[in-house]
């Protein structure tokens, strides 16, 4: 049988396992299982007679080495700073290797000899990135193919909860790392470019300059800029466009609320509050309010943010228990983040019966023979419940298929890549259909920044 190690048994390897499990007999595949825990790792075989779980302490060389001589692809669900190790012992023992994970100067680093190897090193081969790649570049070359010239590109993605879920004020919960939630945006201003021009929003004011999105049978949203918009401005072939703006998706209202988090400092990760085990989660938010000898925390707050009674901010606010003087953090040396992090846990988890949902939105404008045209592409996808999120699935099943796909010699191209080529992207789009992941186009009117541009026909 073919082996695939998996590496990394973790939730967003639930629907890749249930993926290449049930392809097992019909494939010819047994599938190794390993993780740090055995007791995930075995859950996650299903007691399926094509998986064997195993114990694997990543930093172990020696068993490291034989698990990845013994497999014949090896797929690394590991967090991204522990991918290159497994990397390099792929190269010493001619393996294919397939991660969800950005392309790191040290991956990149591994190229030629991976090509020189004959190997296929997929990458950024999930959600975000993954998806947005293969839809995108799929609109991106048809657009070409017909002779047209990319204007415009902007694209969207948010993890959020399901309608049926959604029941807090926020109308938000963690579907994925809750800490890269609550630094999202830090480390340097968004950048991107709008008809032609460079654009900074630095991290103070980058919760208060979204875009709204409108997807039918879901309503509204709101988008606010990645850090890096033109990281990919090379790689699809857009050096030309005059606008591209990479977006998260979040609720219309949730940027304007998690600003105040940003506002009196509680997203801070740069150094660790003194007690912060014995702290409660009221003394938690005074840490970062003047001193007054008779207004009370509530009232602190409510001047420091400038909000009304009236103003649904403060009734958000509420929602988090963060007054509650009896909470207790109980986190030693804990940043701001991490404490905020902490309190948001309490009310941002979802619930066994809870569900996700990943809504993605691309806009592609374009021009063919001097005029102009719009596609707007958008996929809504809802998880099945806690163990096949759509989140699990969306970034989990991309994986396996190009797993499979590189198994059984329908990508060729060798090297450390991105699946932004026709060989990876068409038929991993057209299976992922058939789990619910599609991507509905439409033609839209061109505007751009420019509203004036939309002629009518008044």
């Amino acid at each position: 049988m073919r082996n695939i190690l998996i590496i990394g048994a973790g939730r967003s390897a639930s629907s890749l396992i249930q993926y290449l499990l049930n392809k097992s007999t019909q494939e010819n595949l047994h599938l190794t299982i390993a993780d740090i825990s055995l007791e995930l790792a075995q859950r996650k075989t299903n007691n399926h007679p094509n998986a064997t779980a195993i114990a694997l302490d990543i930093t172990n060389e020696s068993q490291r080495h034989t698990e990845i001589a013994k497999a014949e692809i090896v797929i690394s669900m590991l967090p991204a700073h522990l991918h290159i190790e497994v990397a390099k012992d792929c190269i010493t023992y001619k393996k294919h290797l397939v991660t969800a994970s950005y392309v790191s100067d040290a991956m990149q680093e591994l190229d030629a000899a991976a090509k020189e190897n004959g190997l296929i090193f997929m990458n950024e081969i999930g959600l975000d990135p993954g998806i947005d790649h293969m839809s995108a570049m799929k609109v991106i070359e048809e657009i070409r193919e017909k002779g047209g010239k990319i204007i415009l590109f902007e694209s969207f993605c948010g993890g959020l909860v399901a309608p049926e879920s959604d029941n807090n004020l926020w109308n938000y919960k963690f579907t994925w790392a809750p800490r890269n939630v609550v630094l999202a945006g830090q480390g340097g201003a968004a950048k991107f470019i709008q008809e032609g021009k460079y654009k900074y929003i630095p991290y103070t004011k980058l919760f208060r300059r979204t875009e709204f999105l409108m997807v039918e049978g879901y309503g509204k949203f709101e988008g606010y800029a990645n850090r890096d918009s033109l990281k990919y401005r090379s790689v699809y072939g857009l050096d030309d466009a005059l606008t591209l703006y990479r977006g998260t998706i979040r609720r219309v209202g949730f940027s304007k609320a998690w600003n105040m988090f940003v506002q009196l400092g509680m997203t801070d990760d740069t150094y660790s509050m003194e007690n912060s085990e014995n702290m409660s989660f009221r003394e938690f938010t005074n840490s970062f309010l003047p001193y007054h000898p008779t207004d009370s925390v509530e009232i602190k707050t409510r001047m420091a943010l400038n909000i009304e009674q009236d103003d649904i901010m403060w009734d958000k606010l509420l929602e988090l228990d963060i007054f509650n003087p009896n909470k207790k953090v109980e986190l030693k040396n804990a940043t701001p983040a991490q404490i905020l992090e902490r309190i948001l846990n309490d009310s941002w988890t979802l619930q066994p019966k809870d569900k996700d949902m990943i809504v993605m939105y691309h806009k592609f404008g374009y021009e063919i023979q001097g005029q102009q045209y719009q596609i707007d592409s958008k996929m809504v996808c809802i998880g099945d419940d806690q163990t096949y999120t759509a989140m699990a699935k969306t970034v989990g099943l991309p994986v396996a298929i190009a797993t499979l796909q590189i198994l059984n010699g329908n990508i060729k191209t060798p090297g450390v890549q991105l699946p932004i080529r026709k060989e990876v992207y068409e038929p991993i789009l057209k299976e992922l259909e058939e789990f619910g992941v599609v991507f509905k186009e439409t033609a839209m009117p061109y505007i751009g920044y420019n509203p004036d541009k939309l002629v009518t026909s008044n």
